[in-house]
């Protein structure tokens, strides 16, 4: 896009949203703030970085690697947000040794800001999970999952509001459902209710009751479903509700190497993004906001 007709745009107030990298030179006239969302999902306890003689994924990940990277981040860029989309738990002896205490301390040395839950994260029963609870410094934010008759009941919230430099950002959580899925003596009494309404709802609430700048959806709903079009996926959950301007998913661990572009109800632009699996990518999208309020975004997959 040309310069002249960006400015044109901004001056018209027209929200505007890249598709993928875009040139940033085009806002060298007006003031801008930056603010940077780095995202994890379905980490799946793993600590430690796979081995040299690990074939597919030699040398990659691991929490000590991941956080040197978030803290040149955010030295960097002091308006970040770190999230992570669900299934902290389950997939290697240190949740099986110590029940998620070490994920959730790692993760609050990490200054997660918030997470959602995923299906694994209920592997030790929603007592388990409650148990892990004084380890944690971040939220939990899930809506669509009610918990009124549980242990939980109280301990988890629908959605938090940050606010970076003067932007206002919402984040609210949705879970997959969980019967056939999980056995229902590990979620108890938990009650799923359909994460499109859901999402309607809250994303309403944020963007227009609490004029929100930037809403996000963190999703363990799954990125798509190519053979199953009953079930709610990240990309149908984009094409059928509005005011969400980006979707942090898990669950199918999907490999993206940028956030997909998806047209709402509104036919305006909406990001899916998800960074597959066991910590091997840190996802990182920027919006820019003018002093309008309007945004563009770059979004990226980082190999850790």
């Amino acid at each position: 896009m040309k310069r002249r007709q960006f400015i044109q745009q901004v001056s018209a107030g027209t929200t505007l949203m890249a598709l993928g990298h875009f040139g940033l030179q085009s806002f060298s006239t007006v003031k801008t703030t930056k603010i940077t969302i780095l995202h994890t999902n379905d980490v799946h306890s793993h600590i430690d970085a796979f081995s040299p003689e690990d074939g597919r994924n030699a040398n990659k990940g691991g929490v000590a690697r991941r956080a040197s990277l978030i803290e040149s981040i955010r030295n960097e860029n002091p308006n970040t947000l770190l999230l992570d989309a669900g299934d902290i738990f389950q997939g290697t002896p240190y949740f099986n040794y110590y029940g998620g205490e070490l994920e959730f301390k790692l993760m609050s040395k990490l200054k997660y800001d918030a997470a959602t839950i995923g299906n694994h994260d209920f592997d030790n029963g929603i007592d388990g999970l409650y148990a892990q609870f004084p380890h944690k410094k971040f939220e939990f934010v899930i809506s669509n999952y009610d918990f009124s008759n549980t242990i939980l009941d109280t301990h988890t919230k629908p959605y938090h509001i940050y606010i970076k430099d003067g932007i206002k950002i919402g984040v609210f959580g949705l879970g997959i459902e969980l019967k056939n899925l999980v056995d229902s003596k590990l979620y108890k009494e938990t009650k799923y209710h359909n994460p499109v309404e859901i999402a309607q709802d809250m994303s309403r609430i944020l963007k227009e009751e609490k004029q929100c700048d930037l809403v996000i959806c963190l999703s363990h709903l799954g990125y798509y479903y190519k053979n199953n079009s009953q079930k709610i996926s990240d990309i149908t959950l984009a094409s059928k509700t509005k005011n969400i301007d980006l979707i942090i998913g898990g669950h199918t661990h999907t490999f993206l190497s940028k956030p997909t572009v998806v047209k709402n109800i509104l036919e305006k632009e909406i990001l899916v993004n998800q960074v597959g699996c066991y910590g091997l990518n840190l996802g990182k999208i920027d919006f820019y906001f003018d002093t309008n309020k309007n945004k563009v975004y770059n979004g990226t997959s980082i190999i850790v």
